[in-house]
């Protein structure tokens, strides 16, 4: 029998401008939550104006995706800097289509 835990290993909220954040937290899991094939368990936000404008999370039975404003896609989790990297450059795509500094 597993008697392992879940582990936070990373959580994290920090403002992006006066009216922007984003929150990232991901925990390693002794079981793979359904419709994910990994360990890890995990909801990233980037919020503007009370917004949440990028989602990335592996809710119980969806699996791995992100929203993109009112879109929802499969997302392909390789690792958790994967992760981080990928989150982090859709905030930044999103600020350059959109003028925001």
């Amino acid at each position: 029998m597993d008697n392992m835990k879940a582990e936070k290993l990373f959580q994290q909220r920090k403002p992006d401008s006066d009216v922007s954040f984003w929150s990232a937290v991901v925990w390693r899991l002794p079981h793979p939550v359904a419709g994910s094939a990994h360990l890890f368990k995990y909801r990233l936000a980037y919020v503007i104006h009370d917004e949440c404008v990028i989602r990335y999370d592996n809710e119980t039975g969806k699996g791995d995706h992100k929203h993109i404003g009112a879109l929802e896609l499969p997302y392909a989790f390789a690792d958790v800097p994967a992760l981080l990297a990928d989150f982090f450059a859709d905030i930044q795509r999103w600020k350059d289509e959109n003028g925001i500094d």
